[in-house]
């Protein structure tokens, strides 16, 4: 076996042995992983921050203020709203009962050919009924809550590790990255360099995309909502835009959000069919248009490409599968064009 065979087998072999590692490691590498996504992308701010002469560790605390004093603005912007609409909700439940009893049940009772009835004293007494029975279901959760307690209090752990990781890999990430470097094998140091580079250049348009389509989202929203006439278009508008990072949570809490706020709004269902219709609109415009155009075309990804990203890495993966689909399909391409240009200039391409 030759040498350059030899150092191949060892690389193959040292990659699978990290691969099964990793593997086996996975449920407490979460938290270092978020971790590290956060660092990565605020690592630019520190830099800068850096540069206008603030230590590396107060820079770092200045950028982690900033990311909690935007979690609390958020924050801010949801809590009243739900505090609002439950509060709504309590006072026109009577009232909505009632007008269900008296507009949907008559099309219930002609759909099926049965007449129906529809007792409001009685529903009201088994809900109180089991209201008073508070108790006895507290007596169901809370041994179900100390069973699982390791669990719970394992996720808690793993919550709060986050913030301190961050911490320690923003603080020491030019040193971390220098060691890395010095472990990188000379002869491929060139190389992977390069390649390392296209991949950072790739993730920096990825994130700057993402930051179009969560302002660009944010304002159709808003925008949408309000033509409808709801109350609280604003900051459902802001929600829904914003959480657009996570696919499907931003339009499903901001769905949710602006149907509990319309049925205590209006009166007519064909008002609250506009909120869902509006909804519909910024799913398919977000899916089918913007992410593609906005995202796709700057880390380098056709459209098609794009949504065949989200769907196979959502099956493969579930819905981690869906949050990553779109970094991991730019880093795959970087690699892809790599192995390319490898391909074009080996003889099994040349040779005639």
């Amino acid at each position: 076996m030759t040498l350059s065979r030899l150092t191949a087998v060892q690389w193959l072999t040292f990659t699978a042995l990290l691969g099964v590692l990793l593997y086996l490691l996975s449920p407490i590498l979460t938290p270092f992983v978020a971790a590290a996504i956060f660092a990565y992308i605020c690592n630019p701010l520190v830099n800068r921050l850096e540069r206008h002469k603030l230590s590396r560790s107060l820079a770092v605390i200045v950028v982690m203020l900033l990311l909690t004093l935007l979690l609390v603005v958020l924050l801010l912007i949801v809590l009243p709203l739900l505090q609002k609409e439950i509060a709504l909700l309590i006072a026109r439940l009577p009232d909505g009962l009632e007008m269900l009893r008296t507009r949907l049940l008559p099309h219930v009772q002609s759909m099926v050919g049965s007449n129906i009835t529809w007792d409001i004293p009685t529903f009201k007494k088994f809900a109180l009924d089991h209201l008073q029975n508070a108790s006895s279901l507290a007596g169901y959760v809370l041994p179900w809550l100390s069973s699982r307690g390791g669990a719970i209090l394992s996720a808690l752990i793993n919550i709060l590790l986050i913030p301190v990781a961050m911490f320690y890999l923003l603080r020491d990430w030019n040193r971390l990255l220098t060691r890395l470097d010095n472990f990188i094998p000379r002869p491929w140091h060139s190389k992977i360099s390069e390649i390392i580079t296209q991949v950072d250049h790739v993730l920096a348009e990825f994130l700057r995309g993402q930051i179009s389509v969560m302002l660009i989202m944010s304002a159709f929203y808003s925008l949408a909502l309000w033509l409808t006439g709801l109350e609280f278009a604003l900051p459902i508008g802001l929600v829904a835009g914003m959480l657009v990072f996570v696919p499907y949570l931003g339009m499903i809490l901001g769905l949710v959000l602006a149907t509990l706020s319309a049925v205590m709004q209006f009166t007519q269902l064909s008002e609250v069919l506009w909120v869902w219709i509006a909804f519909g609109s910024g799913q398919l415009l977000e899916g089918m248009l913007i992410t593609p155009l906005l995202v796709g075309e700057r880390v380098g990804l056709h459209p098609l490409a794009v949504i065949f990203a989200l769907l196979a890495f959502g099956q493969l993966f579930g819905f981690f599968g869906v949050l990553l689909a779109l970094p991991m399909s730019a880093i795959l391409l970087v690699g892809l064009r790599h192995a390319q240009g490898w391909y074009f200039n080996s003889n099994m391409y040349q040779k005639r």
